[in-house]
């Protein structure tokens, strides 16, 4: 009677074993690199603002978790592309197969080792890396990159019911903005004050607004104005300097609760929240791109071919950057494109297909060439 074949095997075990390690030395190799590179480039910054020498090393930490999680899938592309390649230049897998095991059993093990990457990948992305991020910013706010500046123009927001404020441009590290309005409106739609300014600086001694060059209309509810000049107005109003622009590197310390938080009450004041949406959602797409990359190394690397594993590790690079480049030319494309009347997907759908549609097109790609694979 014939024995059933094992649904683990030695052979399995190995190839996971391998994967698994292969994986984590080299994003240990990666990480080690990019500390070394990031460390010459502000060595300057962090001796010129006394940066102590623990919370150097903690924040270096940090950083390893945010490079690591940002480049998870394409190490696992390198990773199974090396690895793959070598045992399919010593011929393994050609034995392998013409032992009678199928090209679906042998991925078996691959996809395994993909399974505790995209699972560990998810709890990292979720939680553990907005606290690590946490640390690196404050580090960074602190000791490295101490200026933030809002690129954007013409910024309009209801920062309370019935108060919005506009600056045509901010400037944070001056806590002005330039060509400043007010416009107060009472609960039955009508126009109770409007305040014109050349500039608006926030006095954080006193918690004011300091209005320069002000125009002042106020609006009787019998339809009566009344309107006046003044060079300087100290006032206090209920808007913020964040209310109009937030560092983006402070949506990563969020846990995705709280990021979905921070996005209702941002939407609240009619911000745009696109790209906000976008970090939400490529949480989770990021980390499935694991079983994509993994899908196409395999089949890349198991074909034994003249070149070896260099002509591999060239088809890896190359696919490598077209997906980030695909990826991220989808999702600039995405957050600032203005949907026309009637179309059929919505603002949100649009992002959600954003962020998952290059998982999509090169999973599509993955089978093309798993099709092609040696059987």
């Amino acid at each position: 009677m014939r024995r059933a074949n094992p649904i683990w095997t030695k052979l399995d075990r190995y190839i996971a074993g391998m994967f698994l390690k292969s994986f984590f030395t080299m994003i240990g190799v990666f990480c080690v690199i990019a500390v070394v590179f990031d460390l010459m480039e502000n060595i300057g910054d962090l001796i010129g603002n006394a940066a102590p020498l623990g919370e150097t090393a903690v924040y270096y930490i940090s950083f390893c978790f945010h490079f690591g999680n940002l480049l998870s899938g394409f190490i696992v592309f390198l990773t199974i592309i090396w690895f793959t390649s070598r045992i399919a230049q010593r011929t393994e897998v050609i034995a392998m197969l013409s032992g009678g095991m199928s090209f679906g059993r042998f991925m078996r093990p691959y996809f395994v080792a993909a399974t505790v990457l995209v699972s560990l990948t998810l709890l990292v992305s979720h939680w553990i890396l907005p606290q690590a991020n946490a640390r690196k910013v404050d580090f960074e706010f602190q000791y490295v990159h101490k200026d933030f500046h809002i690129s954007d123009q013409h910024l309009y927001r209801e920062v309370a019911p019935g108060t919005i404020d506009y600056f045509r441009s901010v400037s944070v590290d001056r806590l002005t903005g330039y060509r400043f309005q007010h416009e107060q409106w009472r609960p039955d739609g009508t126009l109770g004050q409007r305040i014109i300014a050349a500039k608006a600086t926030w006095m954080p001694e006193d918690s004011t607004w300091r209005l320069i060059n002000a125009r002042v209309r106020d609006f009787a509810p019998d339809g009566t104005e009344r309107l006046h000049y003044t060079t300087r107005l100290d006032t206090a109003l209920v808007m913020r300097l964040d209310d109009f622009g937030t560092r983006a590197e402070l949506t990563s310390t969020m846990t995705t609760p709280r990021l979905r938080t921070h996005i209702e009450a941002t939407q609240a004041k009619g911000i745009p929240v696109a790209g906000l949406v976008l970090e939400l959602l490529s949480r989770t797409s990021t980390p499935f791109a694991i079983y994509v990359m993994t899908l196409l190394g395999v089949s890349i690397a198991a074909r034994k071919q003249r070149g070896g594993m260099g002509a591999h590790l060239f088809a890896a690079v190359l696919v490598g950057f077209a997906y980030v480049f695909t990826s991220k030319l989808i999702t600039v494309y995405a957050a600032s494109v203005a949907l026309p009347e009637g179309f059929f997907l919505s603002q949100r759908g649009l992002l959600v297909v954003a962020a998952w549609l290059p998982n999509l097109l090169f999973a599509l790609l993955g089978l093309l060439i798993h099709a092609k694979a040696p059987k």
